[in-house]
């Protein structure tokens, strides 16, 4: 008990005055692939997953954490929207790991790889050269490079030809946008902000492997793996269970109620316009700058900032950036001459935006029906109402 007391001292001390060369794992040391459920919250929407190293021999239990970032970086939002946010890997005890899910009610299952001695030295001594200062931190993308991914690359440069994956599992591929829709709700502010920000270019189908950027897929794979021609996981097990908990749901506060009323909203306005032959300038104003300020937003993430998936977004058909410019002149009672032909153009924009719809070109909320059928009543309306405010000027 003297000797695995010393080892254990040893241990901390090299944990904490970080020594560059680790302790040798001994023959009971053993490697598991942890994967998180999901929550509310939006950063947790789609689940988590982890390395975990145990070796009873010298007291070793940690978890190898890629999915850490500092919030309290004082350009943390300005990185995080630029795309330029730095992850890194942590290094945590696994009673401290999962206690953080216990206290956010979030499953955990646990994987245990059958590795060789020499494999789980050599992964170890991959995790712990990922953690050196100088390695740690890594750009995030949210497709292609998360701690999901983190997880089977790092299986993949320590085991290399030895590793080899089947796909049976999987009768279907899906394109991303519809795997980020597999832990979503369509009626949700997330799901709605998601469809609008992210482009057209996660509207491919992903290959099996690209699967891999949830962390659901990721524990779905292993037990189609072998290494060395036997199968890679040997026993899986829950950790943690999700207790039951109460529905946060309220529609009064879902995008299609807010949505829709707007809808109703415009029609309504629209109708007593015609009738009283006259035109509420706040209302044009509003839907001008809201879809012009969506648009420029559009734009900045598509050609401003490092995220990939926010590439070649056509919500800027419907979302038009000039239309924030325009807004200011709907408060005066004349239109200039080129206002009509404007107005033309955004009704083609919309229509463009359903042909691309409908050829699959990219694949928008559906909560954006409401929108757009909003914004042709109003367009074309303001086009009747422009030939009588133009008149002369």
């Amino acid at each position: 008990m003297q000797f695995k007391t010393y080892l254990f001292s040893l241990f901390v001390a090299w944990v904490l005055i970080g020594n560059s060369q680790p302790p040798e794992l001994s023959p009971l040391s053993k490697v598991s692939v942890l994967t998180v459920g999901t929550a509310d919250e939006l950063h947790s929407k789609f689940g988590h997953s982890a390395i975990r190293l145990q070796d009873p021999t010298i007291g070793l239990d940690i978890v190898y954490n890629y999915g850490l970032f500092d919030f309290d970086d004082p350009n943390f939002y300005v990185k995080f929207t630029r795309g330029k946010l730095d992850y890194r890997l942590g290094r945590q005890r696994f009673q401290d790991f999962l206690q953080n899910y216990r206290l956010e009610n979030r499953w955990v299952r646990e994987q245990m790889i059958k590795l060789t001695e020499e494999q789980r030295s050599e992964l170890f001594q991959f995790l712990e050269n990922n953690h050196l200062p100088e390695n740690r931190y890594y750009k995030y993308d949210f497709l292609f490079d998360n701690c999901s991914t983190r997880v089977p690359d790092a299986l993949k440069t320590v085991l290399g030809a030895s590793w080899t994956l089947k796909y049976d599992h999987l009768d279907t591929l899906y394109t991303f946008r519809e795997l980020i829709h597999q832990n979503l709700t369509i009626n949700s502010w997330s799901n709605f902000g998601i469809d609008l920000a992210l482009g057209s270019v996660i509207d491919r189908q992903a290959t099996p492997w690209e699967h891999m950027f949830l962390p659901i897929y990721v524990f779905k794979q292993l037990p189609f793996s072998s290494i060395d021609g036997k199968p890679m996981v040997y026993s899986e097990s829950e950790l943690l269970a999700e207790l039951p908990s109460k529905s946060n749901s309220n529609f009064l506060r879902s995008p299609l109620f807010w949505l829709l009323l707007l809808l109703l909203l415009v029609i309504g306005i629209t109708i007593r316009d015609a009738l009283h032959r006259k035109r509420t300038a706040w209302l044009d104003f509003l839907l001008f700058f809201v879809t012009g300020a969506a648009g420029s937003l559009i734009l900045f993430l598509w050609f401003a900032t490092d995220h990939q998936a926010t590439k070649m977004n056509f919500n800027v058909f419907w979302a038009f950036a000039p239309n924030l410019a325009v807004a200011f002149l709907l408060f005066k009672d004349r239109f200039p001459k080129w206002f009509t032909q404007y107005l033309w153009v955004l009704v083609g924009l919309l229509l463009t935006t359903l042909l691309l719809w409908v050829l699959e070109i990219q694949i928008f909320s559906p909560l954006i029906l409401f929108l757009l059928g909003a914004l042709m009543i109003r367009y074309l309306f303001l086009v009747k109402k422009s030939r009588e405010l133009t008149e002369n000027v």
